[in-house]
């Protein structure tokens, strides 16, 4: 089973759909900043093309968190699946995926709430409160852990924040063998305390630096 991982789509879908048209993987999983904006102007899902294609994406912070906690069903079109935080999908292979969306905005003093920003997109301590009792191989997130901005994520745009200290209790709990997140706008993996990070850049791709996506291990 060919399995695509993603960093922040930002609503490109005509970019993904060519991703999905020349590499024709079995699944994409996103990395959060889908684009969930109903009702925007150019940012339909309508406008995506899974075919036979499962998509799988968490949430990020720049989606209309008050239009998700309203939607009718996780599956927002055909094939097109949201995960909300603390949801699990067991691979194929066995592996347990684990989705814990959400991140600060460190913009959001330009945004207005209920417009373009949310305080829900924020990982809160209840979003914790029912975390699944098994054993999770991968966990898919949109920011990272604390420890990580110390680490993987030295830059200028370094903005520690609740989310981060949530992700590390998952980190603690899980102790999970792969990581993948978004947010950070480029590309590196790291390996710490026996989990391997892997933090992939954006589209459009001039926001980023590196690749935007890369096939599960």
């Amino acid at each position: 089973m060919k399995t695509l991982i993603v960093g922040d789509v930002h609503g490109r879908f005509g970019d993904l759909n060519t991703l999905i048209n020349k590499q024709k993987p079995d699944m994409i999983i996103c990395c959060g900043d889908f684009g969930y904006w109903p009702g925007v102007k150019g940012l339909s899902f309508d406008d995506i093309k899974p075919q036979d294609t499962k998509i799988l994406w968490c949430d990020g912070n720049h989606e209309n968190h008050w239009a998700l906690k309203e939607r009718e069903s996780d599956e927002i079109v055909p094939n097109v699946v949201y995960m909300p935080r603390g949801s699990t999908y067991t691979l194929d292979d066995g592996r347990t995926i684990l989705f814990m969306g959400g991140a600060d905005s460190i913009d959001k003093g330009m945004r207005t709430l209920g417009k373009d920003w949310f305080p829900e997109e924020v990982i809160r301590d209840r979003d914790l409160e029912d975390l699944p009792d098994t054993k999770i191989d991968i966990v898919v997130s949109h920011t990272c852990p604390y420890e990580l901005t110390n680490s993987i994520c030295k830059s200028d745009f370094k903005h520690v924040e609740p989310s981060n200290y949530a992700l590390s209790n998952v980190w603690v709990k899980y102790h999970p063998e792969l990581w993948y997140f978004g947010h950070w706008h480029f590309y590196k993996e790291h390996v710490e305390r026996g989990t391997k990070f892997t933090t992939l850049s954006c589209l459009p791709t001039y926001l980023g630096w590196g690749r935007w996506w890369i096939e599960l291990e």
